[in-house]
């Protein structure tokens, strides 16, 4: 049976490039970076290789950029570590529903400990208002926080513009964007986007998990979350990894090579897929933005009338994987809270499945999965409790 990977929103299968790199320095320049004989300076250029490759992709300085252990991590250092570096300024804090759990959480965690944490609403297709983003910024407002990419419906956020409209409003709130959906697929640029922290992860860009980097404009501005040695100027302490560091850097120039061919055929997969299933399957929704909007690595789907996880599981067993939503949920028993800020009906929720792709993919792959698709959806109809 051939299998068909379209969950890489999930996780994305490391190129083989990668791991080679990634071996060859565990096995050759295995010394501690902190330590002061030559493997360990071999081990320190080698970090310093790695910041200037990863800062390069985000028009930054190598000095700006901090190796975490992944998204979840660099998003608790910005919001935590920027809250409490602010909090004399303000406590007001913006941010949306549709944020990943990565960042919500945190929101509680500083909301319970006395900051203001307002939630801008988002449309029916995942979208903040910018004007409603204008009119939310306050003169004490410390810090704001939108992700580049959704997660589970690929919406993308026009970080120059909300950036933009942040710093004329207060050039002291400081601006996070959630990028780990967004670096490797769409060219970002720090600068123009007045971002003061971008956060990033390796595995949804073809590099190891456990690895991940956040960008910070000013160190000042974020109180470290973790304390121990100095390493990564105390920001991060910790024995950094240079095997990592050299992984993820090879895992970001491969996604960069031949960026705008690459994105185009991605997005021909996406389109692919989505034709089939609209000319074959009826009653089925994008749910989000249209297909030429969102990005071309995201396609959320609604099959009406059949619950997702069925679905799920039907698809897989013909050995097309997907997901019902964010890894990070897909265990719970929870409806999709990305599709409910957008306020849909329980029928669009409960009947979503979404298809993530990368350059590994194929069109071909596209038009199995939705041969796979049409038959199992077909099938569960059929026999669905009315």
């Amino acid at each position: 049976m051939t299998e068909i990977y379209f969950d890489n929103a999930a996780t994305s299968r490391p190129f083989d490039e990668v791991c080679g790199k990634m071996l060859q320095v565990m096995t050759e320049s295995y010394g501690n970076p902190a330590a002061q004989n030559k493997m360990g300076l071999d081990a320190e250029r080698i970090i310093k290789e790695a910041k200037e490759t990863l800062a390069g992709f985000l028009s930054a300085s190598p000095d700006e950029i901090f190796f975490t252990s992944g998204g979840t991590e660099g998003n608790n250092m910005a919001l935590l570590g920027g809250a409490y570096a602010m909090q004399k300024r303000g406590k007001h804090i913006i941010s949306s529903p549709a944020e990943h759990p990565a960042v919500l959480r945190p929101l509680e965690k500083l909301a319970e400990e006395g900051f203001e944490v307002e939630y801008l609403p988002v449309n029916e297709k995942g979208e903040v208002s910018l004007e409603a983003l204008e009119n939310a910024v306050r003169e004490d407002t410390i810090l704001v926080s939108l992700m580049t990419v959704n997660n589970e419906t690929g919406t993308i956020t026009d970080i120059e513009e909300a950036g933009r409209i942040i710093k004329e409003k207060n050039p002291n709130t400081l601006f996070h964007t959630d990028a780990v959906q967004g670096f490797g697929k769409l060219k970002i640029n720090a600068k123009k986007a007045k971002a003061d922290f971008i956060t990033a992860s390796a595995h949804k860009f073809h590099g190891p998990k456990g690895l991940g980097f956040i960008y910070i404009k000013n160190t000042s501005q974020m109180r470290p979350i973790l304390l121990g040695g100095g390493q990564q100027k105390g920001v991060r302490p910790g024995t950094e990894n240079p095997a990592g560091a050299a992984a993820m850097a090879e895992a970001a120039r491969l996604c960069y090579k031949d960026f705008d061919a690459k994105t185009e055929r991605i997005f021909n997969i996406k389109k692919t897929l989505w034709e089939y299933i609209s000319e074959n399957i009826p009653d089925t929704i994008i749910n989000g933005c249209d297909l030429e909007k969102a990005s071309p690595y995201v396609l959320n789907v609604s099959f009406l009338g059949v619950r997702s996880n069925v679905l799920l599981n039907a698809v897989g067993a013909k050995g097309l994987f997907a997901s019902a939503g964010s890894a990070c949920n897909s265990k719970k028993k929870v409806e999709s809270h990305v599709l409910n800020a957008m306020g849909l009906d329980h029928k669009r929720t409960d009947s979503a499945l979404r298809f993530s792709f990368s350059s590994l993919n194929t069109a071909e792959e596209a038009v199995k999965a939705g041969e796979i698709l049409k038959e199992q959806v077909e099938f569960l109809r059929k026999y669905a409790v009315r």
